[in-house]
């Protein structure tokens, strides 16, 4: 049997701490401690050489269940759609009305964010609704 291994989820952006901290407050993660030796991670970024400063950023799930997601400065913008995304379950175990409203609740804070909100596909035979969005750089995610 394979081992089961830890994964970290890497975002491609143009404002890596921007987009952390917007995820920070989407997930309920935390930033976490600086490398040792350095007071703040301001701290530690001034201590990077230029071409690195703020190139790179990351978010942990405070109670260590969670996948780390770590965001990086790429040179080019997002030009297609994901082929990967979160799904951001807020609305599990819900069904029809109660669902929905789970699920417009979650877009109504996530909004002054920064997050775009997409389509609301609406459940049928096969698939319980779920709400299309996009983070602050246009990356998408699904509120299910």
């Amino acid at each position: 049997m394979a081992t089961v291994r830890q994964v970290q989820v890497t975002f491609d952006c143009a404002d890596p701490e921007r987009v952390a901290r917007f995820w920070c407050e989407v997930l309920g993660y935390v930033v976490p401690p600086p490398p040792p030796g350095f007071a703040s991670w301001d701290e530690f970024d001034r201590a990077q050489p230029p071409e690195r400063q703020g190139s790179a950023f990351a978010c942990v799930d405070p109670t260590g269940v969670g996948p780390r997601l770590f965001f990086q400065r790429v040179p080019e913008g997002k030009v297609v759609k994901n082929r990967v995304h979160l799904d951001v379950r807020v609305g599990t175990g819900l069904v029809g009305e109660e669902r929905l409203a789970a699920l417009e609740a979650e877009c109504a804070r996530l909004l002054p964010l920064g997050a775009v909100r997409g389509q609301l596909l609406v459940a049928d035979e096969e698939n319980e609704s779920c709400l299309n969005m996009q983070d602050i750089e246009g990356n998408e995610f699904c509120l299910d």
